[in-house]
């Protein structure tokens, strides 16, 4: 599904309820659900936007964070440096609001010695993050759009050559992506430019 319609599933989701967004060949599922109570921690939410993200594989289950996303692409393109053009394509292809499915169809056939989930699973799981930003987060952001937060991640952690420790840290403290990976994109930013290329960051 390209995110449009993803956002729509979102937004019709009922309390209380759980709906698959994807299910991988391995039987792993990527769902979502919308509680009808907030916790003391994301009380300021909006309990009408607000959902949560799940993964299932048989009896286990767990919330997915971003950490899990970029490590996933750290460890492929680690193993294969060659694909990296391929994979940074692929997810600002997902970014702009493609289908995963469509853009990582090629991508699946290749082998990866080292990953966390289904390449196809780790579309989707960036593509509900994208959506989930657009839609429930309401906090200000330094980032036009906001999810350009996450895509500048994203591409800094399939492009950089930083230990994969240091790059985690640098999210855990919720620093920003380097601006290389953002700031032409950036509409907030005075360095904003129209029209870039495919992979502008890289030229």
């Amino acid at each position: 599904m390209r995110k449009v319609e993803v956002l729509e599933i979102v937004k019709n989701l009922k309390f209380d309820t759980d709906t698959t967004i994807f299910t991988d060949s391995d039987s792993t599922e990527l769902y979502i659900n919308r509680p009808s109570k907030l916790s003391k921690r994301f009380s300021n939410y909006d309990v009408n936007k607000n959902f949560q993200i799940w993964m299932r594989l048989g009896d286990r289950k767990f919330r997915p964070n971003h950490l899990r996303l970029l490590i996933d692409l750290n460890l492929r393109v680690r193993s294969r440096p060659d694909l990296k053009r391929k994979l940074l394509l692929a997810f600002d292809n997902i970014f702009y609001g493609s289908d995963p499915d469509e853009v990582l169809e090629e991508l699946a056939k290749d082998k990866f010695d080292h990953y966390l989930n289904s390449i196809k699973l780790i579309g989707h799981l960036a593509q509900i993050f994208f959506v989930e930003q657009e839609y429930a987060y309401s906090k200000e952001s330094n980032y036009l759009p906001p999810t350009l937060f996450l895509q500048g991640w994203i591409r800094q952690f399939i492009d950089s050559p930083d230990e994969i420790d240091n790059l985690t840290m640098s999210v855990a403290n919720r620093r920003p992506p380097a601006e290389k990976y953002v700031d032409k994109e950036n509409k907030k930013s005075k360095n904003h430019v129209e029209g870039l290329r495919p992979l502008w960051y890289l030229q």
